[in-house]
C-alpha cells in the first residue's frame, strides 16, 4: 500500500505519532520542543482524533516540573500521558520521572534535546539534558532523521504501554526538530493494530478509584526499600526485547531497517564509530566515502540507550573490530568520559572481546559536523598511537584533545541541488523557504531537506536557510557551504559577510538590493565581483523592498523573492511553481480579503518579471580584494572576539581565546561597535519643527535617537550639517540642542515618528543610504563633553540628558520592553545590580557577543546576572543579601575609624556618607566625596589598615539599585511561587515586569497574563479565562510597592513610579505593558506606544500605584493614574491579530469570549476605581 508522504519538521513529526496514543497531554513551552505541544494542541483544537476515538486532553501548567507532576497525576488515574520538554526544563521534570518509573508507569516524553545552561545559555542541540536523565528509569530512545523520529516515536509509546516502563524519546533540538523533511507518515491505523490492548486494559484497571481503592506511595524503611528497588528488574530486562520487536513490526510496516543497534558499513570493518542522533547520516555518507576508496570503516548507530543491552550491542558489532571511537554530544567534567562512552567500555569489558575503546566529543550546541571531521575520527583510530578523550570540529589549544580536520570532502548525493539564503529575522525569508521546500516537497516525487540558523538577537538577527532537493535520499545533516544558488534578501550583508563565496563555480547569485545595475560597481567589495568574474557566477539583482512598497506590502519582500527563487533555480517547472505559490497565498491569506491576496499575487509575478541579470565586466576578474583593517585601539575583547563572531566566523576561533572568561564573563559596553545597518529607512531629524520634548528618545527601543545639549565651542567644531537650535528650558540657557539618529544601529521601527506630538513632525523616515552623513554626525555627538543635568532625571525631558546605560539591544524593531530598561538605567544605571529572568529579556540584553548594557564616563554601569527561568526571584533575593552583608561590613570599617579618631574633612566625609546611606540621589556623590577625602587622609597603624580595607571595598559605599527583571511567563507562571516568597519577605528590592502576555521568547503561547479571548500558542481556540491581576494580589500584603505602567499612554506616570519604587523600603513591584510582535499589531510595531496608549483609553490596561507610605501620611495607599476609559474595547482589540483571528477562526466562540472580555474591562475599571476611592 502506498503511504501518504509530508513534508514536516521533526517536532511535527513526534507530535504526530505521540498525539495517536495520547489520552493527556500536560504542557509548557520551551525552545525547541514547544512545537510538538502546539501542534498537539492545534490538532486537539481541530478536533481530531486519537487512536482511542478521542480528542487529546491538552493543559499547559505554569511550568516544565508541573507538567510532569500533572502527566504523573494523570498516570496514576489511568490515562496515557505524555509531555514534551528540553534542556533545563527536562531537569524541572527529575523528581517526578523517579516516581512515574518508580510506580512502572507507560509515560512518555519527547525531548528535543538542548545545551544545558552552564557557564552560558545556548538553545541549540547537544545531550547534556537527557544524559542528565539517564538514572531515572525512564527507557532511552533515540531517533536521527525526521523520518526515524515518525516511525520510532510511536514504538516508545506501544513498548512503555506493553514494558510498563515509561520512556523519554529524544532527538537533536533544531537540527532535527527543525530541520524539514519529506516523510512517509505513519498511518493510525498501523499503530492502532500493534497496540497490546491487554496491556493497556490492565494499565487502566491499575488506575486509583475509589470503586476498586488501593494505596501509592507508601513511606518504606531500610528493611524493604532496597528489595523493592530490585524487584522491578525483570520490567527493564524484558524492554529490550519489547523494543526490537516492535521495531520489526514498523520495519513489516514500512520495509525500513530499525534495530536497536543498527550497524552500517564494511561488513569486516577494523574501525568503527558508534553515536547517537543527527550525526548519524553524516558517518554514513562518510563511511561510504571511504570504504569506496580502499579503507574498512563502520558505524554502530544507537537507538535504545536505556536500557542498554550487551547483547544486541554485541550482536551488531563485527568480529574483525580492533578499534572503536566512541563520540558523544554532550561534556561531562570531572568524568572519565561520557556516558555512551562509559557504556561501551563496560559492554566490551564485559565481552571480554580484544577491542581498544576511544572516546570522543563533538557537536555541542549543535555546532556543525561536516564528513571531514568524521574522516579524521577514522584517521585518529588508525594512528599509531590513537588520541583518546579527543574533540573534533574545534581547536583545543588550551589542552590539546581536538583531532587535526583535512580539507573537504563532497560526500553529497549526486544530482542534489543545493541552496542557501541569506535573511533579516521576521523579513519573511524563513517562512516563504519554508513555503518553498513543501511545495517542493508536496508536489514533485524529490527528496527535500531544509534546516535554518538563526543567530541569537530577535527579529532582527541573521538567518540563513539552507535548501537541498534530489532524486535520491538526503542523508547528511549539516550545514550548505557550497550552494548552486544563492541569495542575498539584504544588501548590507553582503558588506560583511562571505555569501558569494559559499556559490559553485557556476551557480547562480541573487542580490536583493535598493541598487541598480550601474551603481553595482560602487557598492560591491572587490572581493564579492572578482568572485562572481572568476568563477563564471550567473548574477541577478531585484529590488524587492521598492516592489513591496509599490503594492502596498510594506518591507515584507517574502512572495517577491520566493518568486524569484523559482525562477532562478529552476527546481521544478517555474509554471507549475507559479500555481503553488498562488495556492498558498489563498490558503494563508483568504481570510484577510481579496486585496491582500491580489496584492501578494501580484508580488509573486512581479518576483520574476523584474529580475534584472547583471552583465559581469571582464575587469571585474582582475580586481584587487580588499584587506581587511582591524583597529588596533579596539578592546581586546572586541576585537579578537566580537569581530570573527559578528563576520560569523566564530567556529574557527580557538579554545585560547576564551582562556580568562571560562566562567562566561563578558564585558559590557559591546553592541556599539556593531553597527548593523539593516534598517530600509531611519529617522532624518528636522530642527526647524522639533518641540524639544525628548519624547523620540524616551521610546526608542534600541536608543539609537537621543538628544544632545552642545556648547558654543563644540557646536562651532562640529561637522558640517552638525545643526542645532537654541534649546529651550530652566538651566539649559547656554546650550543649543540636537537630536541626533545612529543610521548604522537603528532598525527603522519608526516609533519615534510616530509619537512626535509636533503637528508638522520634526522626525521623517528616509532611506538608510540617504542618512551616510549621520554616521560622522553620531560619532561626533557621542564624544561631546558629559554636561550636568540642568533638569531633573525622573521626568521624560530630564531623564533623556542621562547617557542610556542599554543601548543598541538585538530586540525586536519596535519592541515594548527595551524602552522601560533603557529608561531604569538612565534613572539608576550606574549603581543598578539585574537580576534577569530567562526569556526575551536575555535574548536581547545578553546575546553574545554584542552586550548593550554598558557605561558611563565614569566606566559604571548595570551589573547583569541570569540564573534560570524558574528561580530569577529567588537568585536576586541572594544578589541583595550579599550586597547588603558586604555594604554594612564595610559601614563597620568606616564607624571604627570614625570612632578612632580622624582629622575634620574625613570626619565630615563619614558623616555625610552615613546621613545619605539609604539616599539613593546622593549616594554616589559622598560615596566619592569619602573615597577622596581617605585618600587624602595620612593615617597609621590599624587606622590605616582601616582605611586600606575601605578603599579596596570602595566598590560597595553606594547604595546599589537592586532590580529583578522579567516577563510574565516568569513572574506570572513559572517563577510566581519565588516572587511572592520574596515580595512576602519584606526585601527591599525592585521587580519590574515587562507584561507581553505571551511567553514571547519561545514563540508567543499564553500565560496567566495573556487576556481571555486571545489566540495564542497553547490556546487556539483564544484563552477561555481572565488575566490573573498580579499587582493586585501583591498589594494584600499591604507593604509592598505596586504599579501598573504603559509608557506609551503615560510616560510621566511611568518616570514617577520609578523614583518612587526606587527609593522605597521594602519590595516594589511595577507591572509595565509591553506590546509586542506577537500580539500582531495591525497598525506595526512602530506603533507600539500608540497601541499602549489606546490599550489604557479603552480600559483593556489601567495605570495605577499603590504605595504604602502614603498610609503613614493617612492617606489612601491606592491611586488610579487612568481615567474612564473612552475608546471603544471591541475596536482596539480588532486592532490586534491575537484578538480578530478568533473571530475568522472560530467565530462563535469570539463572541463570547470577547464579550466576556469587556466585561471583565469594566468590571476591573470599577474595582480599582473602588480602591483610589477607599
Amino acid at each position: 500500500m502506498k503511504r501518504s508522504m509530508k513534508t514536516m519538521d521533526g517536532n511535527h513529526a513526534a507530535a504526530h505519532a505521540s498525539y495517536a496514543f495520547t489520552d493527556v497531554a500536560a504542557i509548557y513551552p520551551i525552545t525547541p520542543s514547544s512545537v510538538m505541544a502546539e501542534a498537539t494542541d492545534e490538532w486537539a483544537t481541530a478536533g481530531r482524533k486519537n487512536i482511542f476515538g478521542q480528542t487529546v486532553q491538552v493543559t499547559e501548567m505554569q511550568s516544565e516540573a508541573g507538567a510532569c507532576g500533572a502527566m504523573h497525576g494523570a498516570l496514576e488515574s489511568g490515562a496515557l500521558a505524555t509531555s514534551y520538554t528540553a534542556s533545563q526544563g527536562l531537569l524541572l521534570m527529575i523528581p517526578p520521572m523517579y516516581r512515574i518509573s518508580g510506580q512502572l508507569h507507560p509515560g512518555v516524553l519527547h525531548v528535543s534535546a538542548r545545551s544545558v545552561g552552564t557557564h552560558a545559555f545556548s538553545i541549540f542541540g547537544e545531550h547534556s539534558d537527557v544524559m542528565a536523565t539517564r538514572q531515572t528509569g525512564f527507557a532511552m530512545l533515540c531517533s536521527s532523521t525526521v523520518q526515524e523520529i515518525m516511525d520510532l516515536a510511536g514504538v516508545a509509546h506501544l513498548a512503555a504501554i506493553k514494558g510498563r516502563v515509561p520512556f523519554l524519546h529524544f532527538f537533536d533540538g533544531f537540527r532535527t526538530s527543525h530541520e524539514i523533511q519529506k516523510v512517509e507518515v505513519m498511518d493510525y491505523a498501523d499503530l492502532d493494530r500493534l497496540l497490546d490492548r491487554d496491556a493497556l486494559d490492565a494499565f487502566r484497571k491499575r488506575s486509583l478509584n475509589p470503586e476498586r481503592p488501593v494505596q501509592r506511595s507508601t513511606v518504606q524503611n531500610p528493611d524493604v526499600y532496597f528489595q523493592y528497588r530490585e524487584a522491578a528488574n525483570p520490567y527493564y530486562e524484558a524492554i529490550p526485547e519489547i523494543v526490537e520487536n516492535y521495531m520489526g513490526e514498523i520495519n513489516k510496516i514500512t520495509g525500513r531497517d530499525y534495530h536497536l543497534f543498527n550497524y552500517y558499513g564494511c561488513p569486516d570493518a577494523e574501525e568503527v564509530i558508534i553515536a547517537m542522533g543527527s550525526v548519524d547520516g553524516v558517518i554514513r555518507e562518510t563511511v561510504d566515502y571511504l570504504n569506496a576508496h580502499g579503507r574498512k570503516t563502520g558505524y554502530l548507530h544507537v537507538h535504545l540507550y536505556r536500557p542498554f543491552s550487551i547483547k544486541h550491542f554485541l550482536s551488531a558489532i563485527p568480529e574483525t573490530v580492533k578499534r572503536i571511537a566512541v563520540m558523544d554530544r554532550t561534556k561531562e567534567p570531572g568524568s572519565l568520559g561520557e556516558p555512551l562512552y562509559l557504556d561501551v567500555c563496560s559492554a566490551i569489558a564485559e565481552s571480554g572481546r580484544n577491542i581498544r575503546v576511544y572516546a570522543g566529543r563533538y557537536g555541542l550546541s549543535i555546532k556543525d559536523v561536516t564528513a571531514n571531521q568524521i574522516e579524521a575520527v577514522f584517521n585518529n583510530l588508525e594512528a599509531e598511537e590513537p588520541k583518546n578523550h579527543f574533540t573534533v570540529g574545534i581547536n583545543d589549544d588550551v589542552t590539546h584533545h581536538s583531532l587535526a580536520v583535512g580539507a573537504p570532502i563532497d560526500v553529497v548525493a549526486e544530482g542534489t541541488i543545493s541552496c542557501k539564503f541569506w535573511g533579516l529575522g521576521s523579513d519573511g525569508t524563513v517562512g516563504a523557504n519554508k513555503n518553498s521546500i513543501k511545495i517542493i516537497g508536496d508536489h514533485t516525487d524529490m527528496y527535500v531537506q531544509a534546516y535554518f540558523e538563526y543567530d541569537t538577537k530577535k527579529s532582527g538577527g541573521v538567518t540563513r536557510s539552507h535548501l537541498r532537493f534530489g532524486h535520491k535520499p538526503i542523508r547528511g545533516s549539516y550545514l550548505v557551504s557550497h550552494a548552486d544558488f544563492v541569495a542575498c534578501h539584504n544588501q548590507s550583508y553582503i558588506q560583511k559577510y562571505d555569501i558569494v563565496q559559499e556559490c559553485k563555480p557556476g551557480g547562480t547569485f541573487l542580490l536583493n538590493c535598493i541598487w541598480n545595475e550601474d551603481e553595482l560597481d560602487k557598492h560591491l567589495p572587490a572581493s564579492v565581483k572578482r568572485y562572481i568574474a572568476e568563477n563564471h557566477i550567473k548574477f541577478y539583482i531585484i529590488n524587492a523592498v521598492k516592489i513591496g512598497k509599490e503594492i502596498g506590502l510594506g518591507n515584507r519582500t517574502n512572495a517577491v523573492l520566493q518568486s524569484a527563487f523559482f525562477k532562478l533555480a529552476n527546481v521544478i517547472p517555474f509554471d507549475d511553481a507559479v500555481e503553488y505559490m498562488k495556492k498558498a497565498i489563498l490558503k494563508s491569506y483568504g481570510k484577510k480579503g481579496e486585496k491582500v491576496v491580489n496584492m501578494n499575487y501580484q508580488a509573486v509575478d512581479c518576483g520574476y518579471q523584474r529580475l534584472v541579470e547583471v552583465k559581469v565586466p571582464e575587469e571585474w576578474a582582475s580586481l584587487e580584494p580588499e584587506t581587511a583593517k582591524v583597529d588596533e585601539n579596539l578592546p581586546e575583547f572586541v576585537k579578537n572576539l566580537m569581530l570573527p563572531i559578528n563576520s560569523l566566523k566564530g567556529d574557527s576561533l580557538p579554545v585560547s581565546a576564551f582562556t580568562g572568561r571560562e566562567d562566561g564573563t563578558v564585558p559590557l559596553g559591546t553592541s556599539k561597535y556593531e553597527k548593523r545597518g539593516t534598517a530600509v529607512d531611519v529617522p532624518e531629524w528636522d530642527p526647524d519643527k522639533c518641540l524639544q520634548c525628548n519624547q523620540c528618545s524616551y521610546v526608542c527601543p534600541h536608543a539609537a535617537v537621543r538628544p544632545f545639549l552642545v556648547s558654543a565651542a563644540e557646536a562651532e567644531n562640529a561637522p558640517e550639517g552638525f545643526k542645532t537650535k537654541k534649546a529651550t528650558g530652566k538651566g539649559l540657557e547656554e546650550y543649543t540642542y540636537r537630536i541626533q539618529v545612529s543610521p548604522l544601529d537603528c532598525l527603522g521601527c519608526g516609533a519615534c515618528v510616530q509619537v512626535c506630538p509636533a503637528k508638522e513632525k520634526a522626525l521623517t523616515m528616509k532611506p538608510l543610504d540617504s542618512q551616510a552623513a549621520e554616521i560622522e554626525n553620531w560619532n561626533y555627538a557621542v564624544k561631546l563633553s558629559k554636561k550636568k543635568n540642568p533638569l531633573a532625571k525622573n521626568t521624560v525631558k530630564g531623564s533623556q540628558f542621562e547617557t542610556p546605560l542599554l543601548e543598541f539591544s538585538g530586540a525586536c524593531a519596535g519592541c515594548g520592553e527595551t524602552p522601560y530598561a533603557k529608561l531604569m538605567t538612565q534613572m539608576f544605571g550606574d549603581r543598578m545590580v539585574i537580576a534577569n529572568a530567562t526569556g526575551c529579556t536575555q535574548a536581547w540584553g545578553a546575546a553574545l557577543p554584542c552586550v548593550p548594557y554598558t557605561t558611563n564616563e565614569k566606566g559604571f554601569g548595570p551589573a547583569f546576572s541570569n540564573s534560570l527561568f524558574e528561580n530569577n526571584a529567588e537568585f536576586s533575593l541572594g544578589m541583595c543579601l550579599a550586597v547588603t552583608q558586604q555594604r554594612e561590613r564595610v559601614a563597620g570599617v568606616v564607624k571604627e575609624l570614625k570612632e578612632n579618631s580622624v582629622d575634620a574633612s574625613l570626619s565630615a566625609a563619614i558623616d555625610a556618607w552615613f546621613d545619605a546611606y539609604n539616599d539613593g540621589d546622593k549616594t554616589m556623590e559622598v560615596s566619592e566625596n569619602l573615597v577622596k577625602a581617605l585618600e587624602a587622609a595620612e593615617l597609621t597603624g590599624e587606622q590605616a589598615d582601616r582605611k586600606a580595607d575601605i578603599l579596596n571595598n570602595k566598590e560597595h559605599l553606594s547604595k546599589k539599585s537592586m532590580w529583578m527583571y522579567g516577563g510574565d511567563g516568569w513572574a506570572y507562571d513559572i517563577g510566581f511561587g519565588g516572587l511572592d516568597h520574596v515580595l512576602a519577605s519584606g526585601t527591599d528590592v525592585n521587580i519590574l515586569v515587562v507584561d507581553t502576555e505571551v511567553y514571547s521568547n519561545t514563540g508567543g503561547q499564553a500565560s496567566k497574563a495573556t487576556q481571555i479571548g486571545a489566540v495564542a500558542q497553547f490556546a487556539a481556540s483564544g484563552k477561555k479565562t481572565k488575566k490573573k491581576d498580579l499587582g493586585l494580589m501583591a498589594m494584600q500584603y499591604g507593604y509592598c510597592y505596586v504599579a501598573q505602567v504603559a509608557m506609551g499612554a503615560n510616560p510621566a506616570q511611568l518616570a514617577k513610579v520609578l523614583k518612587e519604587a526606587e527609593e522605597f523600603k521594602g519590595p516594589s513591584l511595577i507591572i509595565a505593558y509591553a506590546p509586542c510582535i506577537n500580539h500582531g499589531l495591525v497598525k506595526g510595531m512602530g506603533c507600539a506606544q500608540q497601541e499602549a496608549k489606546e490599550a489604557v483609553a479603552a480600559g483593556y490596561w489601567n495605570l495605577y500605584h499603590y504605595n504604602p507610605d502614603l498610609k503613614k501620611e493617612g492617606k489612601n495607599p491606592f491611586v488610579l493614574d487612568s481615567k474612564e476609559p473612552t475608546l471603544n474595547l471591541r475596536d482596539f482589540l480588532m486592532g490586534e491579530v491575537r484578538f480578530s483571528a478568533l473571530t475568522r477562526t472560530f467565530p462563535e466562540e469570539a463572541e463570547k469570549l470577547l464579550a466576556e472580555a469587556e466585561l471583565d474591562a469594566k468590571e476591573k475599571y470599577q474595582e480599582y476605581k473602588k480602591l483610589a476611592e477607599g
